[in-house]
């Protein structure tokens, strides 16, 4: 039997409603639901629910048919609903594309609308940048020239700028260049002209500004500040527009910073002159001849003094730049109130200005010139720095002072590292000039001390005297205060010491006293272009070189000044009466050159050479001054020593010793050691100016003559081991001599 599809769809909905009600769910599965009995139960309740129906249908039967009716009647408001929304939707089928024109329409003005306002965007762009407001040219014409004036020539070189631009700019001209244009042409020659104006007053400003600089009384500083600076847009402008009138002005204000400058610092060069102390002259050597000492001098003084040339003093404070000494030098107050100054504080305070003024003028120039700013500073200072160059070589043709050339060399450094410090270095050159003046004038006065010390003599110094020589004072005070310099300043960059191990000078204590230098030297700090002046054609590796031999001659100088002085004094001492004068007379200048150094706590290599110098001068002064009291005891000690040596190492049964001999030695030394020493003491106290000095000789002697005695003793136990001769009992006691030794101790 087949089933129409419609069936087929109810029977399924009905199987799905079946198998979703869980009581039949689960008795299909136990297996408990009979169909057979169940489908009687399921016709059953329907042949009763049909006749329900019936019933309830008959009783509303009426209602029904109302509703039926009711039905029929919206069918037909319906039916005639249908009918007229079918004739609208005819009707709205024409409409639909009248809409669709209208829509095309729109679309088409909306692009149109748009075109147009882009064009007059582009119209309105195009004439601002082409067109001159009045104001404009109003401005440029006849206004002051200040931020305003700047403005417009800025937008007048903007016009100018796209006006004359071919075609890469060609949006707001549509697609013409601006210059192709009716109103580019147009307005070219009136952009043209009022651009000529605008140079023309911008080159009147500059040059008025730039002779203002001329007057007497001009604040410099504030012309370049607030009068040129503040508008180097217009000096930019100039430079592309007008590149003649723009070298014009920079070659006025070069000539006149030029002019200006030259003229400042020849006459504050000259004012300072006047102010010069002159501190040394030619004849201001260690060793100066006494007839020229005569003619400056009615009798002998002491010739170290606060403000001579050998004594450094307070002069060291001129490298202590950080203080409020360093300030420059008011060179007219200074002249009214009759100061004067040594030259290195005016070289310090003639540096001072330069560099301020250098470091202005680097500044004013690198912004006002931009890339030829470096070019426009050289040439406006090149006079300048001559002038200097030249006043500096005049000075030191006459210069003597060799404390002040060193200086003004440190000075020359630390304003080397001033300019760096500053990242300013269009000084070099000239520092390395200065540095280059220096140097050698200090080569020539140090050479010139040191043939002082190589010519000097007696007769050519007036004699000599027992007291300490003046040459060794002098001597000791120059030393001091070049070690001094030398050491001053402990944050410089490199120091001496590394370049000297290889030295090729060599002083007369050879290695040793190099390598002594170097450890003396170890905390002096220098640069290289303190000794030399690279160019531009110097490599590092040359610059170095220089600088180390220049470095290890002004060490050398030192060591030769050393041994000439000694070689000196011992020439002085020669003149002497006897021996021990000799030494006396060398103990005491040794003595005053080792005092001045420890007082101005100058340690290194020079205290080591002359402490051992002295050291050997009062041995040999023992020696002397005991064999003139003690002759006999110190003859029979130093013969007898080596004999008994060479008796144990020999077969010899006896020595041969005279006991009267040694009886005489022995009663001789008991009866005169006490007036020995009373002697030797009054000897002292006379033969040597510092009393420490001849206290320490006093010990050494009285302490050698123990020790001699002693050893006297010693000999006569060895000679007279087994029995000793009756003379031993006039032997004085070394407790005794010891004793009376500790007397003069505590006297002192």
């Amino acid at each position: 039997m087949s089933c129409s599809l419609e069936d087929e769809e109810r029977l399924s909905s009905d199987l799905a409603v079946f198998i979703s009600n869980p009581s039949l769910t689960e008795k299909l599965t136990d297996g408990s639901l009979d169909l057979a009995s169940y489908s009687a139960v399921v016709e059953s309740e329907l042949t009763t629910l049909e006749r329900d129906c019936i019933a309830i249908y008959r009783d509303k039967a009426d209602e029904i048919m109302t509703l039926r009716e009711e039905i029929e009647n919206c069918d037909g408001v319906l039916a005639s609903l249908q009918e007229m929304l079918l004739g609208f939707q005819a009707d709205l089928g024409g409409l639909s594309g009248d809409i669709r024109s209208l829509q095309d329409q729109s679309r088409t003005l909306g692009t149109k609308l748009r075109n147009r306002r882009d064009a007059e965007a582009g119209l309105r762009r195009f004439l601002q940048r082409v067109v001159i407001p009045p104001t404009l040219a109003e401005v440029i014409c006849y206004a002051e020239v200040d931020s305003n004036f700047v403005a417009c020539v800025e937008e007048l070189n903007a016009k100018y700028a796209y006006v004359h631009r071919g075609g890469e700019d060609v949006q707001d001209s549509a697609g013409i260049p601006p210059r192709d244009t009716i109103s580019g042409k147009e307005m070219m020659s009136h952009i043209e002209k009022l651009r000529i104006r605008a140079i023309s007053r911008s080159r009147d400003y500059f040059l008025d500004k730039i002779s203002e600089l001329r007057k007497s009384k001009t604040n410099v500083r504030m012309i370049q500040v607030n009068s040129l600076l503040k508008y180097s847009t217009l000096n930019d402008f100039l430079s592309d527009a007008a590149p003649g009138i723009y070298s014009e002005v920079r070659d006025v204000y070069i000539e006149s910073m030029c002019k200006i400058l030259y003229a400042l610092f020849r006459t504050y060069q000259a004012q300072l002159a006047r102010l010069d102390a002159k501190i040394a002259s030619r004849n201001d050597l260690i060793a100066v001849e006494n007839v020229i000492l005569k003619d400056v001098f009615s009798t002998k003084v002491n010739f170290v003094k606060k403000g001579d040339v050998f004594f450094l003093g307070d002069r060291v404070n001129v490298l202590d730049l950080d203080n409020n000494n360093a300030r420059p030098i008011v060179a007219h107050v200074a002249i009214a109130e009759g100061e004067t100054f040594s030259y290195e504080v005016i070289f310090r305070s003639l540096m001072h200005h330069i560099m301020d003024s250098a470091t202005n003028e680097f500044i004013f120039t690198r912004l006002f010139f931009k890339e030829t700013g470096q070019d426009a500073f050289h040439l406006i200072f090149s006079t300048t720095l001559s002038l200097l160059l030249e006043r500096l070589e005049n000075y030191l043709f006459n210069c003597y002072d060799c404390l002040g050339l060193l200086l003004m060399v440190k000075l020359t450094h630390a304003n080397r590292r001033i300019m760096r410090s500053r990242n300013i270095h269009v000084l070099d050159n000239f520092f390395d000039r200065v540095t280059t003046l220096l140097w050698p004038r200090l080569k020539m006065v140090m050479n010139s001390q040191l043939r002082s010390l190589k010519s000097a003599n007696a007769k050519k110094l007036g004699g000599v005297e027992l007291h300490p020589h003046y040459v060794s004072r002098r001597y000791a005070e120059f030393t001091s205060s070049i070690l001094l310099i030398l050491n001053k300043g402990k944050n410089l960059q490199k120091t001496l010491q590394p370049n000297l191990t290889n030295s090729p000078l060599k002083s007369n204590n050879s290695t040793q006293s190099n390598h002594s230098r170097q450890q003396s030297f170890r905390s002096i700090e220098l640069e290289p272009q303190e000794f030399f002046s690279p160019d531009s054609s110097v490599t590092n590796n040359e610059a170095v070189e220089t600088f180390t031999t220049a470095g290890e001659m002004l060490l050398q100088d030192l060591s030769l000044l050393t041994e000439e002085i000694i070689a000196l004094l011992q020439r002085l001492a020669l003149q002497q009466s006897n021996k021990k004068i000799n030494q006396v007379f060398l103990i005491n200048n040794l003595d005053q050159i080792i005092s001045i150094l420890q007082e101005r706590r100058v340690l290194g290599v020079e205290m080591a050479r002359f402490t051992e110098e002295l050291s050997q001068q009062r041995e040999l002064f023992v020696e002397e001054e005991l064999f003139q009291h003690f002759t006999t005891l110190i003859n029979f000690v130093q013969d007898t020593e080596p004999q008994i040596s060479s008796y144990r190492n020999s077969s010899k049964t006896n020595l041969d010793i005279n006991p009267a001999t040694v009886q005489s030695i022995v009663q001789e030394f008991s009866i005169s050691w006490k007036t020995g020493i009373e002697q030797i003491n009054r000897n002292v106290l006379s033969y040597f100016s510092n009393f420490r000095n001849g206290m320490e000789i006093l010990k050494q002697v009285l302490t050698q003559l123990l020790l001699y005695y002693t050893r006297f003793q010693d000999i006569i136990r060895k000679i007279w081991r087994l029995k000793q001769p009756p003379f031993v009992k006039d032997l004085v006691s070394t407790s005794v001599i010891l004793g009376e030794i500790k007397k003069y101790a505590l006297a002192i």
